[in-house]
Order: structure tokens, then C-alpha cells, then sequence
């Protein structure tokens, strides 16, 4: 057998295995982008921070619910490190000032989500787990609103120690003070293709608990809150995108308030 013909007897199987495996990577099917404008889109993403306060961390991870035509995810937020280094604030230190999880579970038929949120602040040592219902509705134009309602549980250590939920008889160790019902919603504008704005307005008031909790649960003499957050985004590829966020409340004046830029990739 001469040299050419015993190299055609190679080149033919070899190319057939080259083919066969393009063949099959191309019927492979391709992860499909989320929409990272939609308040109640599921994906595995990282993000990170800067704010007033210092940086801020984000782990998103979703995965199967083993519900049809549900989307879940977790996500973890580490906040407020190296605030005393990179913030602007007074009276910050470098060490992590909270801690945030949530889960989300999408019904993709019906636009209808749940929320589990928990916040702890290892300064105050006090926080929160709520439990929310979202909804989303038809969209009006460029409008899109994502009315959404919860009930939550105060939490805190050594309560006898809070500068606003202390009584006399409070227990030490990890006690819930008292209970909260929240009402608000997400809205989006969406401006153009890459560009969209967000406006988020909730009411909070505590609605059970120690007297103390009831008549301090968001400042002294405050039994209820209207917070606010806006954001301003722009989404730079398909997978990610940057957001300037604002947080203020009917107690804390906009300058006074939150204000960090995000830049988020989806995985």
C-alpha cells in the first residue's frame, strides 16, 4: 500500500471524529440568556459594589425546583467591607457590617414569584426574615409594575442591649421582639434596549411584639417606614450590566440615605 493511499485511510475516520464531535457541540443546547431588567429574573450571576459604606459582594446560584415551569435561585450578599478604608462615612470600621440571603422562586406561567429575605447587621445585631408574594403584571408601554406583599419576624441579640428595643425583662441570646407586615411594589421603566430605570417604594410597620418594638421598629417613636430605592441601569453586554442604586426612607433625607454602583454578570 503506498504512503498516499494508507494517508487517506487515516484522514477519513480522524475526519469523521472531528465531524462528529462539531456535529454534536453544535446541537448542544445553548444556556439561554435572562433578561437582567426583570425584577423576577432567575440566573447564577456575581456581582460587586462600591458604596458610601464600603464594598459589597453578591452569589447567585440558581437551580432546580423540581416544580414545572418554576425558576429558583439563591443569593448571598456580603456588605460594608473595608468601610472605614474605602467609605465616606463617619464611624465605619473595615470588618463585613451585613449579611443578606435570598431565595426566589419564579412560576414562569403565571408571572408570580416568592421571596425568602433574611438581613442581619453585625453591628446593631439585629435584623430580619420576611417571606413576600410578587406579581407580576401586563406590561403599559415602557411601565412595568411588581406589586408585592409580606410578613416578617424582627430578630435580634441580646435585645436588653438595643439602643431602641431594650426593655427591662428582655431575654438575652436570640429573640424575636416582634412581627411586621411590608406592602409595595417594583416598577420598571424601560427607556431603551440597554437602558432602564427602577423605582421601588414598601411600607413597613410592626404589627406584634413588645411594646418596645412596636412603639421604635423603625427609630424612636416610629412604627412604621416608607422606604424608597431607585436605580438607574444600563446594560453594557447581554450578561452584564451596571446600576447606580439609591436607597432613603420618609425618615432618612435621599443624601443621607444608601447609594452604591453595581456592576452584576450573569454566569
Amino acid at each position: 500500500m503506498n504512503n498516499t493511499i494508507r494517508r487517506n485511510l487515516i484522514a477519513i475516520p480522524l475526519a469523521l471524529v472531528v465531524s462528529s464531535a462539531s456535529f454534536a457541540e453544535e446541537q448542544k443546547p445553548k444556556k439561554e440568556v435572562q433578561d437582567m431588567s426583570d425584577p423576577l429574573a432567575v440566573y447564577t450571576q456575581l456581582g460587586a459594589g462600591y458604596t458610601d459604606k464600603g464594598l459589597n459582594f453578591k452569589v447567585g446560584q440558581s437551580y432546580d425546583s423540581g416544580k414545572p415551569a418554576t425558576m429558583a435561585m439563591n443569593l448571598i450578599e456580603i456588605k460594608g467591607v473595608l468601610g472605614d478604608a474605602l467609605g465616606s462615612r463617619d464611624n465605619l470600621d473595615d470588618d463585613v457590617d451585613s449579611i443578606r440571603f435570598r431565595n426566589f422562586i419564579v412560576n414562569t406561567n403565571n408571572g408570580r414569584g416568592s421571596q425568602v429575605d433574611v438581613i442581619y447587621n453585625l453591628d446593631t445585631k439585629s435584623g430580619s426574615a420576611s417571606y413576600s408574594l410578587i406579581q407580576a403584571l401586563p406590561k403599559m408601554s415602557i411601565l412595568q409594575f411588581f406589586p408585592l406583599a409580606g410578613v416578617g419576624l424582627a430578630v435580634a441579640n441580646n435585645v436588653n442591649e438595643h439602643p431602641l428595643w431594650a426593655e427591662p425583662d428582655a431575654p438575652s441570646g436570640f429573640s424575636v421582639p416582634g412581627a411586621f407586615v411590608m406592602v409595595g411594589t417594583y416598577s420598571k421603566v424601560t427607556v431603551t434596549d440597554k437602558f432602564w430605570l427602577n423605582y421601588n417604594p414598601i411600607w413597613l410597620k410592626g404589627v406584634a411584639g413588645s411594646d418596645a418594638y412596636l412603639d421604635n421598629a423603625y427609630g424612636f417613636g416610629d412604627q412604621d417606614v416608607f422606604t424608597h430605592e431607585a436605580a438607574v441601569n444600563y446594560q453594557i453586554t447581554p450578561v452584564m450590566n451596571v446600576r447606580y442604586f439609591a436607597n432613603w426612607s420618609n425618615n432618612l433625607s435621599f443624601n443621607d440615605g444608601d447609594h452604591r454602583v453595581e456592576l452584576n454578570y450573569q454566569l
